[in-house]
């Protein structure tokens, strides 16, 4: 059944992922420009701590500060914003969780 899948996400996926962007977006605008900045640089575009550090003409342990200030940050909005719906979704779920470690341990052996 494996070759029957297909590689575009289905229309319930579309609508997941656009959500996680807009709040993602919106989340990253209410961030403080020089954190925004640095969290756009290294997170987004992909560039290293030096290269960041020279494009915004700061120090490279002043970009490693804003850029963990501004992860703290989102992930601090992000709480606040999933609330109890992110408490749910990791809840302790019995034989749910015995089957997970089960298989854990059969792949660890192998």
């Amino acid at each position: 059944m494996d070759r029957f899948i297909s590689p575009v996400p289905d229309p319930e996926q579309q609508a997941s992922t656009s959500e996680m962007r807009v709040l993602l977006e919106g989340l990253i605008d209410r961030l403080p420009d020089a954190n925004r900045a640095v969290f756009m640089l290294r997170d987004v575009e992909g560039l290293s701590t030096s290269e960041a550090a020279e494009v915004l003409s700061i120090s490279e342990e002043n970009v490693k500060v804003r850029l963990h200030r501004a992860r703290a940050a989102l992930r601090d909005m992000l709480m606040a914003r999933v609330g109890m719906q992110y408490r749910e979704a990791f809840g302790f779920l019995g034989d749910r969780c015995d089957r997970i470690v089960k298989q854990v341990f059969e792949r660890i052996g192998d």
